[in-house]
């Protein structure tokens, strides 16, 4: 994944200095060198790299982690720390303002100086190839909501514990509450007389039967539709797709 714009911000500039080398070397492309906190959110929303190498002790009143905080949150911008420090509280702290940094058990993004030009290659090709698939589904995600917006039928996805993460506006309509009323709700609280009736082994359940709103307690809707399992790669059930029409 070479020509990726990478910010480098280090506190030493002869340190910053051969780490603009190596990456040039290695195809990729250094817009500039910072060496403060300040400068690096700055230059950050003016250059929009791929990615930014963060050193952890900084010249001026911000710290590495703390400009990586803010560079993540308003630019979405992937980091990669760079330390001589590897104490559990300044672990923590990554861990806490930057948890994308840690995959599994291995920090691909905290480097320990000195490291080698392979190690920091190694990282940077992970934390991008990453950061380009979370951006890829978050692409389809918006896709798919936006689609499933359109559909006429009533739409409520959940989660594996049947907490509402998704509706469509059909289903605010027939249930007459909000977005913002029913996302986290348990499904059986906005549909507490729900009747499944299993027409196969995949787990795909046919709704039909009276339902009772909660948004409208005195009224029971009558409605039918199906029910079926949103399984991950490996199969397992990671929430249910509810589709529903008033009959």
């Amino acid at each position: 994944m070479g020509l990726a714009n990478i910010l480098v911000v280090e506190n030493e500039r002869i340190t910053a200095n051969d780490i603009k080398k190596s990456l040039e070397k290695a195809g990729y492309y250094v817009p500039a060198i910072v060496s403060t906190g300040e400068d690096a959110i700055k230059f950050s929303e003016k250059y929009k790299p791929d990615l930014v190498l963060m050193d952890i002790k900084l010249k001026g009143k911000m710290d590495g982690i703390e400009a990586a905080e803010t560079i993540g949150s308003k630019f979405g911008i992937p980091v990669i720390y760079l330390t001589s420090y590897s104490d559990d509280n300044t672990v923590e702290r990554v861990k806490t303002t930057h948890p994308s940094a840690f995959i599994l058990k291995e920090p691909f993004g905290f480097l320990h100086k000195p490291f080698e030009e392979n190690e920091l290659c190694t990282a940077i090709e992970i934390i991008l190839n990453r950061n380009n698939e979370e951006n890829r589904l978050k692409n389809h995600d918006k896709l798919l909501s936006s689609s499933l917006k359109a559909i006429t039928d009533a739409i409520i996805a959940t989660d594996q514990d049947k907490k509402i993460k998704f509706i469509n506006s059909s289903a605010e309509k027939l249930t007459g509450m909000t977005e913002e009323e029913l996302i986290g709700k348990n499904l059986h609280e906005i549909l507490p007389d729900l009747e499944l009736k299993s027409t196969s082994e995949d787990f795909k359940d046919i709704v039909n039967g009276e339902v009772k709103f909660n948004s409208k307690p005195d009224v029971k809707t009558p409605v039918e539709g199906t029910i079926t399992p949103i399984k991950d790669e490996n199969g397992l059930n990671n929430g249910l797709i509810i589709i529903f029409r008033n009959m």
